[in-house]
């Protein structure tokens, strides 16, 4: 079976460097936001270029936290994609918001920053672009909305890890980024993660506030806050994965690169590299009509393709009164199909995966 993903192979690449990890914390005797969590959280601001990293629970908390840290809250608006993981619009509502959907590009599957300024009201208090499947979002054109009409940016990094816009790490450009550092991300852990970054201190301060109950100091609320912390042990294994971040992601680019040039001659849509935009390829997606007939045959070929995502979030059922029309997401959704992509993936295997879609497609 070639799955889609496989942290398990990941674990296994950096084992030792990963138990020696776990020892260290298990051994330290402090488990929650101690050395482990302050050094994780240093190290990855350094290497995204910017001045503050707060590690929390998961990615959906972390958005969460930044949208109320930029003062968003009930009656306001926030602009976003609907061709998401519905964290990203759940986040939304928990900071008491209303979701607005903006279309995407039918080429990059983000934003598409020429429909978002039409979504935009009286109401519209913040913009959260989605660097999609490791894609870096347009954020030139949507910062430069941002500007105009006076609306904070936080960057949906959640599948994003490394990726690059014009020179500079995505997560560096809004008021505030998050991060999910769940298993099968491109910086993992072994089990729930996530951070929210910034280079604004005030905004910075008032996420490690909100992280744990609003506490300046123990057992003393200054502002109302809630749980959400990122544990030692996952921010020790998260420091060793950080290391190999880079190398990681260059050998998703190569595979990704080998399955463009094995599919070049079929008919289906391949992922389409824009000037000044470096793929990390969490996710290597390509899109085909008869995607159904096409996942089934790779599956009795045992290879896990998967759509990310088939029901586009304002079409589900706890969404669907949100009336809109999004054609290119609807397409999208219908069309977009996931192939196997992780850093221990073999060229045999991926030679695999190509010659099984073209025995099928061609």
């Amino acid at each position: 079976m070639i799955p889609c993903a496989n942290p398990k192979a990941q674990y296994l690449a950096h084992k030792q460097e990963i138990d020696d990890a776990i020892n260290r914390v298990l051994e330290s005797g402090w488990y929650i936001l101690g050395d482990e969590v302050g050094a994780f959280e240093e190290e990855f601001a350094v290497y995204l270029g910017v001045n503050h990293a707060v590690g929390v629970g998961n990615g959906t908390e972390a958005l969460h936290l930044a949208l109320v840290a930029c003062g968003i809250g009930y009656g306001d608006e926030v602009a976003t994609v609907s061709h998401t993981a519905v964290a990203t619009v759940a986040a939304i509502e928990l900071a008491g918001a209303k979701p607005v959907f903006v279309d995407i590009d039918p080429v990059t599957y983000n934003m598409d920053p020429d429909l978002l300024e039409k979504g935009i009201t009286s109401k519209t208090k913040a913009i959260v672009p989605v660097h999609l499947y490791g894609r870096p979002a347009p954020m030139e054109e949507i910062l430069a909305i941002a500007k105009e009409y006076g609306l904070c940016v936080v960057e949906d990094c959640a599948q994003a890890h490394g990726a690059t816009y014009r020179g500079e790490r995505v997560g560096s450009f809004g008021d505030m980024a998050c991060f999910s550092f769940y298993p099968t991300k491109n910086l993992g852990a072994l089990g729930d993660g996530g951070a929210v970054v910034t280079s604004d201190p005030g905004l910075a301060e008032k996420a490690r506030l909100l992280r744990e109950y609003g506490w300046a100091e123990r057992f003393v609320s200054h502002i109302q806050g809630w749980n959400t912390r990122l544990d030692e042990i996952q921010a020790a294994i998260l420091r060793v994965k950080l290391k190999h971040l880079d190398f990681d992601n260059a050998r998703r680019f190569k595979l990704a690169n080998l399955y463009s040039e094995g599919l070049f001659e079929t008919d289906i849509a391949l992922p389409i590299l824009k000037k000044g935009a470096v793929h990390v390829y969490h996710l290597y997606v390509i899109r085909v009509k008869e995607r159904s007939s096409l996942q089934a045959y790779l599956r009795s070929k045992d290879i896990g393709a998967t759509v990310h995502y088939p029901v586009p979030v304002h079409l589900q059922p706890a969404y669907e009164k949100v009336a809109v029309s999004l054609p290119n997401t609807e397409i999208a959704a219908r069309e977009v199909l996931s192939l196997p992509m992780y850093p221990q993936l073999t060229k045999r295997q991926v030679q695999f995966v190509i010659d099984s879609i073209k025995e099928h497609c061609l």
